[in-house]
C-alpha cells in the first residue's frame, strides 16, 4: 500500500494540522503596516576603533624618571625623542656587537634587546 503526501495531510488516514500553502505572502493591510514600520534605509555609523597606544606602564616611575621628564621639558619633546631614538639605536648596536663576540644567535640577541627595554622602563628612562 503506497501512501502519498500532500500539503493538506496524508492520504491513508493520518491528518496534519497544517492547512495553508507553503507560498503564503503578506498582502493588503498587513503588508502596508509592516512596510511603514521598517525604515527605508538604516544608517550605520563607523565603528570606533581605539588607537593603538605605545605607552609605558611605569611612566613617571623609576629612579631616572624625574631627570628624564625635566630634560624633556627643557629641550622639547621633538628633540628629546630624536635623542632618545639615537640612544636606543646605539644601545641596540652595542648589544648586537656583544652577541657577535660571544656567538649568540639572533633569537638570544632579540631577547637581550627586549630585556634592555624592560629594564629601561623600570628604571624610568622611557618616562
Amino acid at each position: 500500500m503506497a501512501t502519498s503526501i500532500s500539503a493538506t495531510g496524508f492520504k491513508g488516514g493520518l491528518c496534519s494540522s497544517f492547512h495553508g500553502s507553503w507560498g503564503t505572502t503578506i498582502v493588503g493591510e498587513d503588508y502596508a503596516m509592516l512596510a511603514k514600520s521598517v525604515p527605508n534605509h538604516v544608517r550605520v555609523g563607523k565603528p570606533l576603533r581605539a588607537q593603538p597606544m605605545m605607552k609605558n606602564i611605569n611612566e613617571g616611575k623609576g629612579l631616572f624618571a624625574p631627570i628624564v621628564v625635566v630634560t624633556r621639558d627643557i629641550i622639547g619633546k621633538k628633540r628629546f625623542n630624536q635623542l632618545r631614538g639615537k640612544a636606543i639605536a646605539l644601545h641596540s648596536q652595542v648589544i648586537t656587537e656583544f652577541c657577535k663576540s660571544i656567538g649568540a644567535d639572533a633569537k638570544q640577541r632579540q631577547g637581550l634587546i627586549r630585556l634592555a627595554k624592560k629594564n629601561g622602563e623600570r628604571l624610568g628612562f622611557l618616562a
